[in-house]
């Protein structure tokens, strides 16, 4: 009934499945904590209440995106050893060092300034309740700059040779970590999951101000919220162009099948905005296209040639009809993040940022696009990634362990009821935390129970480019 072919793929769908349920959570906490440390020290500054309030607000939700964060990624790393075992073994001497400067890091300043930050304000002076929200978020750069290492490394291997027995084996680690696409790839992920962030936030403040546009937390949160994806939006833009280039030069196949180029063009490139890719017969159909605009976006020049996937041997070809429609659905939110934080700017220098209907319903409605955004982001990554785990070097059907696929459906099945009922109260939870406005004197945390004051959180950070796909 099952064959290899289908333990592959049931063992790709449960990891793709488990670390697209996983991202959204660092995605928000790694915003989040850097969003928390910043309204800490404009209370310290300034003083005012409302900031305080604030934090507190935010702080629960913090709380609890951590720790369905942390169980969360608790479970990709055992996928490492049951799926995914001869990727292990060979890739192992590389990225194994790699997670543990993650724990060695990361991991310690989180775990050892958490408790400090949800329960100590009381506990310890200000400057240091401070410092410890400040390491916590600090932590959480420092845990997705080793994890997008290792998954940059695996896209675009460097600092490495290959011993006898077929394995990875570390010549420069300097190579390693700082491979050709790690710095794009690190700074592309950080800004998604600060604008991940700030359309939370938006969304949560313009639904409190469609009720009471006067609430003066919502405004203040509303107003920084706007700030950020004024600023920000626009850097992503060209910080994703930027990476498309290095993606360009280094895995021309995953353009290629972002792009829908089945066909090479001699004589510059089309920019198809919609078509219907048809991996079969290797063919673009339906393409409503820009003629040159291709080749203007990524040779800078209308009538630059790009070659198309028919340079690529057929068996290394990634997926198109995936590839194509991830990559659209990325771009098309990014360009509607431009557009909400363009549309702010004008309703703020008008004087009319908290009145103006129709852009509260906009950021209410773009609160989710963020999420929606890096998960589409790491499908357009991990499967242009395919048929290699290690791009160009180790194919996925070789990383796989020998499971049978019965054992890996019933694997497949059991997270899947396990994840929706377990995260989906979570988020449910969460949902409720935030459908109540920040007040005067926010109530703080409870105190932790006296048992918890020895458990540790494992590390939250397995991004979205941390993925087999």
């Amino acid at each position: 009934m099952f064959h290899d072919a289908d333990a592959l793929l049931l063992a790709r769908i449960q990891f793709g499945f488990t670390v697209s349920f996983h991202f959204i959570f660092p995605a928000f906490s790694i915003g989040l904590a850097s969003f928390l440390a910043v309204l800490e020290a404009l209370w310290l500054k300034t003083g005012k209440a409302l900031y305080l309030d604030l934090y507190k607000y935010w702080l629960k939700i913090f709380a609890v995106t951590f720790a369905m964060g942390v169980v969360s990624g608790i479970v990709m790393s055992y996928q490492f050893g049951t799926n995914w075992s001869v990727y292990s073994d060979k890739a192992g001497p590389v990225i194994g060092p790699l997670m543990a400067y993650e724990v060695l890091t990361a991991f310690f300043l989180e775990a050892g300034f958490l408790g400090v930050m949800l329960f100590g304000m009381k506990k310890v002076g200000k400057r240091l309740h401070f410092a410890a929200t400040l390491m916590v978020a600090i932590g959480t750069i420092i845990s997705a700059f080793w994890i997008l290492s290792v998954n940059s490394w695996m896209q675009t291997p460097a600092g490495h040779a290959i011993n006898a027995d077929g394995q990875f084996v570390p010549v420069s680690w300097l190579a390693i970590v700082f491979n050709p696409s790690f710095p794009y790839r690190l700074v592309h992920t950080v800004i998604a999951a600060y604008l991940t962030t700030a359309l939370a936030v938006g969304a949560v403040a313009a639904w409190h101000l469609l009720r009471d546009s006067t609430h003066e937390r919502s405004r203040r949160m509303f107003s920084m919220a706007m700030w950020m994806a004024a600023i920000v939006a626009p850097i992503q833009l060209f910080v994703g162009d930027q990476h498309g280039l290095n993606t360009l030069e280094h895995q021309p196949a995953k353009i290629m099948a972002m792009e829908g180029h089945y066909e090479s063009h001699p004589e510059g490139a089309p920019f198809i905005l919609f078509g219907i890719p048809n991996d079969e017969e290797q063919r673009m159909e339906h393409a409503i296209q820009i003629p040159g605009l291709g080749s203007l976006i990524l040779k800078h020049d209308p009538a630059a040639p790009l070659a198309g996937l028919d340079t690529i041997a057929p068996g290394d070809r990634p997926p198109v009809e995936v590839v194509f429609w991830s990559f659209r659905l990325m771009v098309g939110l990014g360009l509607l993040m431009i557009a909400l934080g363009g549309l702010s700017l004008l309703a703020r220098m008008r004087g009319k940022l908290y009145d103006w209907i129709w852009l509260k319903r906009f950021a209410l409605v773009m609160g989710p696009s963020g999420f929606v955004a890096v998960i589409a982001g790491w499908i357009t990554t991990e499967v242009g990634r395919q048929p290699f785990t290690v791009y160009g070097l180790l194919r996925t059907a070789d990383s796989v362990s020998p499971l049978a696929a019965p054992a890996v459906a019933t694997s497949l099945i059991a997270f899947v009821i396990v994840y929706f009922a377990v995260f989906g109260m979570g988020t449910w939870y969460l949902l409720k935390l935030m459908s109540r406005p920040p007040q005067a004197h926010e109530p703080e945390l409870p105190n932790a129970p006296a048992h918890a004051a020895g458990i540790t959180p494992a590390p939250a950070i397995v991004s979205k480019e941390g993925g087999h796909g």
